[in-house]
């Protein structure tokens, strides 16, 4: 019954009708709709609590702490479907849960063609001239301008040598650029919006424009740790899904230190065979 009703609500749309009756018509038969669904849900919430003190009188505690976890998410669904639906309010972004399951997974918007939006957890990775992943940071709730900073002093405390860095757009900020420009050689760090006769100066620089050209190639290092196990994570909570990540970089750099290996064998190879096809030709 509480299926079928949700159902209903999915299917509602607001009227696109230029007559106005028709649209309060219309709203008003939504606004039944998520009633009789809210009331449904209510009802069986009710009911679920009323078997609290028979289960812990049973001494099933794990079964009472499991339904109080799920009422709490219940009693906040029903509050906000009223607020937005039928009260017309804006809930404010923190208050929103994307996962019941996990609930540390966040609403990401990516901005790209096809792909606008993303369920999961950012993760922003440093990866050196020779594609081995040197650092990451889980932004469980900061932004990339919160950790620029950040990622590239952790990186040096483990490589001193690390004297330029490239970065997204969205990593730019006056403050993250005066700061880089203190632990950094070279700074890559374009812009976001119109420039500045010095910002122009300083994007046209040829170390700057050599470091954009190289950027791209970090695309390939999220491929590839994708394909490393971070495409979807199946472990549970923040202590999974960081092990996994973990776990995700560490493999991907054994995959990139055995094609390295793979390689200079192929030429050791290459070379013997090169060496023996002379010998016979000698003989």
């Amino acid at each position: 019954m509480l299926k079928r009703l949700l159902r209903k609500t999915q299917k509602l749309r607001n009227s696109t009708s230029a007559d106005a009756k028709k649209q309060a018509h219309q709203r008003q038969r939504i606004d039944q709709a998520y009633q009789d669904y809210l009331a449904k849900a209510t009802g069986l919430l009710t009911k679920a609590q009323a078997t609290l003190p028979l289960l812990s009188a049973c001494g099933a505690a794990a079964a009472v702490a499991k339904i109080k976890h799920y009422a709490a998410h219940a009693e906040r669904q029903i509050d906000q479907i009223t607020r937005r639906v039928l009260n017309g309010e804006t809930i404010p972004h923190e208050e929103k849960v994307f996962s019941l399951f996990q609930p540390h997974t966040r609403w990401l918007s990516k901005g790209k063609a096809g792909v606008p939006v993303e369920l999961g957890v950012a993760v922003c990775v440093l990866e050196d001239q020779h594609q081995f992943v040197l650092h990451h940071h889980i932004l469980w709730q900061e932004t990339d301008k919160q950790v620029a900073v950040t990622m590239v002093e952790q990186t040096q405390a483990r490589f001193p040598d690390l004297t330029q860095c490239s970065f997204d757009r969205g990593f730019h900020s006056p403050a993250n650029q005066h700061a880089l420009a203190t632990v950094l050689e070279v700074v890559i760090l374009p812009k976001t919006g119109r420039l500045s006769v010095a910002d122009q100066q300083r994007e046209s620089t040829d170390e700057f424009v050599q470091g954009r050209c190289q950027h791209p190639a970090v695309e390939s290092c999220i491929n590839h740790l994708e394909h490393r196990g971070l495409d979807r994570c199946r472990a549970v909570g923040k202590d999974g899904f960081e092990r996994q990540v973990a776990l995700s970089i560490v493999a991907a750099n054994l995959h990139r230190i055995g094609l390295i290996v793979q390689r200079q064998e192929k030429a050791r190879l290459a070379k013997h065979a090169r060496c023996k096809a002379k010998r016979l030709l000698a003989a």
